[in-house]
């Protein structure tokens, strides 16, 4: 499958890069980067602890996590994977598929992180588990499409960023979980695409 030359088929892409970056941006210019990793971190032990209004919603925290980045370093690069893979994997599965792909991804990338230690009180932030789930659609629709680049081991390095967290805690089993799950979905999506045998 031949990836889109066009950036009009991405717009959603385009508006989940903005809405993230204007989410730092704004935290960062405040002073508040801290406060917005415990505030809309997902940090699996609140789970047991229940809710007292000070925090975002448990539930809703896989979601305001995508929105916090521990710099800007971290903001940066998922930026550059989300754009690059996010354009093509929303031009195949629409707005819609690409939506329900990032929302399922930054869900999954909880769910792992929960499993791996339900008891941790350090917040998970960043948006690579949800990007990852991008990340894994586009290997399996686009991976046999060579792309030229200026530097090759530059891109592998972020790929390799976008796919694992930079925590040593060990946060990167949720950017692998959701690798997974966008494989899944890039694997569907590609089938649909062949003709009948």
């Amino acid at each position: 499958m031949r990836p889109p030359a066009s950036w009009a088929q991405a717009r959603l892409t385009l508006a989940i890069a903005a809405v993230t970056a204007a989410a730092w941006l704004i935290v960062a210019l405040l002073g508040r980067l801290e406060w917005a990793a415990i505030w809309g971190g997902f940090i699996p032990m609140r789970a047991a602890l229940g809710e007292d209004g000070s925090v975002a919603p448990f539930w809703l925290t896989p979601l305001t996590a995508t929105l916090v980045h521990a710099g800007l370093i971290h903001l940066a690069f998922n930026l550059v994977i989300l754009t690059f893979c996010g354009r093509h994997v929303e031009w195949v599965l629409g707005p819609g598929g690409i939506a329900i792909l990032y929302l399922v991804g930054a869900y999954a990338a909880a769910g792992g992180q929960y499993l791996a230690d339900p008891q941790s009180a350090a917040p998970m932030i960043g948006a690579s588990g949800a990007i990852s789930a991008v990340l894994g659609a586009y290997a399996v629709l686009f991976g046999r499409n060579k792309v030229k680049v200026a530097d090759r081991r530059l891109v592998h390095r972020e790929l390799l960023g976008a796919g694992v967290e930079l925590d040593p805690a060990g946060a990167g089993v949720e950017a692998a979980g959701s690798f997974g799950e966008g494989a899944v979905v890039g694997v569907d999506a590609a089938e649909r695409d062949q003709p009948a045998a």
